[in-house]
C-alpha cells in the first residue's frame, strides 16, 4: 500500500480472505454454533482488521461492515472506518511453528483429496484409514492430526512407515528443469545417479529435507523439488505424492455405524439453505427440525450427533406432515429426508 501497488495488495487480501472463509470459518463452524467465545472473538478481530485493510480499496462496503459489526459493540470505535487507525502487526503473537504445521496439515489434506478424486471415491464416503509420510508429520499434535482425519473422512490416521514398504512400489527420476539450474551440463550424470539409487531409501531421505547422492565420486545433496518420486499403490490403496509428502488411502469402505452417520450430516446440511437463509446462524437454539422418513440402525444410534451437526431441534423417522417441505433424496445414501423451520 505504501508503494500504491493496489493490485498486489488486492491479491494478498483476496488470498487471506479465501483462507479465512474456506478453512478457519468452515473448520470452526461447530464452535460458532456452540457460542465458543474464543472462536467468535478471533473471527471478529480478524474481520475488523481486514475491514481496515480493505477500506482504501473498497470504501463503501467496508464502511457498511464497520457500521454493522464494529460500532455497535465497540463503544470507543471511530464513527467511520475511514477515521480509524491503520492496523499494526504484533510479531510477538505469531507462532511460527504452529503456522508451519498448519501449512503441512492443509497440504496433506489437499493430497488426500487429490487421491480420493483420482480413485473416484467421494469425500463423503467414509474410509477406514489414511497413512501419511511427510517431514514434520510425527510432530503434529493430536488436535492437528484430527483436522486431517475429519477433512479426509477417515476413521484413523497413521504414519506410512508403520506398514513398511509393502504398500507402494517406489520409483525415482530426476527433475531436469530443477536440477539443470544447479548442475547445468552435469545434469545427466546426476540423473544417472538418481536412477541407480534405491528409490525407496531416496524417498524416505527426501521426506526429512535433503538426500545425498554420489556423482562421479563426489557427494552432492538433492532436494524434494529436484527429484520426482512416484509411488504406485498396491491393490486396494490410492496414493498421492508431492515434494516429499505422501498420503495413502485405504479404499476399503468402513462399515462402522458412526462412519455411516457422517455422510447424512453432510447431505442434510447441504440442503439447509434451500429451507432457510440462516443456514449458519444461531437465531434459535437450532434453526431447523429434521425428519428422516427412512432410518437405519446407524442413524438411530447416532441421532444426537446428526441433529447437532445440522442444528436440528427434533430428529425422527416416519411420515412427515404438511409443515415439512419437499422430500430430498440422496441416491448415494439411499436416503430420503425432509426439513422444516423450527
Amino acid at each position: 500500500m505504501e508503494s500504491y501497488d493496489t493490485q498486489r495488495t488486492g491479491k494478498l487480501v483476496s488470498a487471506f480472505v479465501d483462507d479465512l472463509s474456506n478453512w478457519y470459518v468452515r473448520r470452526s463452524r461447530r464452535r460458532f454454533w456452540q457460542g465458543d467465545a474464543s472462536a467468535l472473538r478471533t473471527l471478529h478481530d480478524v474481520i475488523e482488521t481486514v475491514t481496515r485493510l480493505m477500506a482504501p480499496l473498497t470504501p463503501f462496503i467496508t464502511e457498511r461492515v464497520w457500521q454493522d459489526l464494529v460500532v455497535p459493540v465497540t463503544p470507543d470505535a471511530p464513527e467511520s472506518v475511514h477515521l480509524s487507525t491503520w492496523p499494526e502487526a504484533d510479531a510477538s503473537l505469531i507462532d511460527g511453528t504452529l503456522s508451519e504445521q498448519m501449512l503441512l496439515v492443509r497440504r496433506l489434506v489437499e493430497l488426500g483429496r487429490a487421491t480420493r478424486a483420482e480413485s473416484g471415491v467421494k469425500t463423503r464416503q467414509p474410509l477406514s484409514r489414511a497413512l501419511v509420510a511427510a517431514a514434520g508429520f510425527p510432530a503434529l499434535s493430536p488436535e492437528l492430526q484430527a483436522q486431517i482425519t475429519e477433512e479426509l473422512n477417515v476413521s484413523s490416521l497413521a504414519s506410512l512407515s508403520e506398514v513398511g514398504g509393502s504398500l507402494v512400489d517406489t520409483t525415482a527420476k530426476a527433475n531436469f528443469r530443477a536440477l539443470g539450474k544447479r548442475f547445468g551440463k552435469g545434469v545427466q550424470d546426476v540423473a544417472k545417479a538418481v536412477a541407480a539409487a534405491d528409490a525407496a531409501a531416496l524417498s524416505l531421505a527426501l521426506r526429512s529435507g535433503e538426500a545425498a547422492l554420489v556423482v562421479n565420486g563426489e557427494e552432492i545433496t538433492v532436494t524434494p523439488e529436484e527429484i520426482i518420486i512416484t509411488e504406485t499403490p498396491r491393490e486396494g490403496w490410492s496414493v498421492a505424492s508431492d515434494s516429499g509428502a505422501t498420503v495413502a488411502l485405504d479404499l476399503e469402505i468402513t462399515r462402522s455405524s458412526a462412519a455411516r452417520a457422517w455422510p447424512v450430516t453432510r447431505s442434510a446440511s447441504s440442503r439447509r439453505p434451500a429451507r432457510t437463509a440462516a443456514s449458519t446462524s444461531r437465531t434459535a437454539s437450532r434453526p431447523l427440525d429434521l425428519l428422516l422418513p427412512e432410518t437405519t440402525e446407524a442413524l438411530t444410534a447416532h441421532a444426537d450427533l446428526i441433529a447437532d451437526e445440522v442444528l436440528a431441534t427434533d430428529y425422527a423417522s416416519g411420515e412427515a406432515d404438511a409443515a415439512y417441505g419437499p422430500a430430498f433424496e440422496d441416491e448415494g445414501l439411499a436416503l430420503t429426508f425432509r426439513l422444516r423451520k423450527a
